[in-house]
């Protein structure tokens, strides 16, 4: 792992233009990056009432590419990329887990 201090976050909360202030507060040459990782809908105790919802649970469906609820595993690569010396070189970005959604 590098020297660099590497920070994930989970951000899906924030709007879009949040993600542009941390971009911006990236430190690249000290060694301070702002990462995030925008997770998608996300099949947990928390969400379980829409899963079960079949309505709404369809209509969520239907706008996901890959056509299913994410699992918390399906965000284990990329939380492993960015916290390790593959990810040194990345700077600055929101890395979307979501299914397809965003580039829908």
């Amino acid at each position: 792992m590098s020297d660099s201090l590497k920070t994930i976050s989970a951000l899906s909360p924030l709007p879009l233009g949040r993600c542009g202030v941390l971009r911006r507060k990236s430190r690249a040459r000290s060694g301070f990056d702002v990462i995030a990782m925008h997770g998608g809908y996300i099949a947990t105790d928390n969400t379980q009432a829409l899963q079960d919802a079949p309505d709404r649970s369809r209509a969520i469906l239907d706008r996901i590419p890959a056509g299913r609820w994410g699992v918390a595993s399906d965000l284990a690569g990329a939380t492993v990329f960015l916290a390790s010396s593959a990810s040194d070189y990345v700077s600055g970005i929101t890395l979307p887990v979501d299914g397809g959604w965003l580039g829908r």
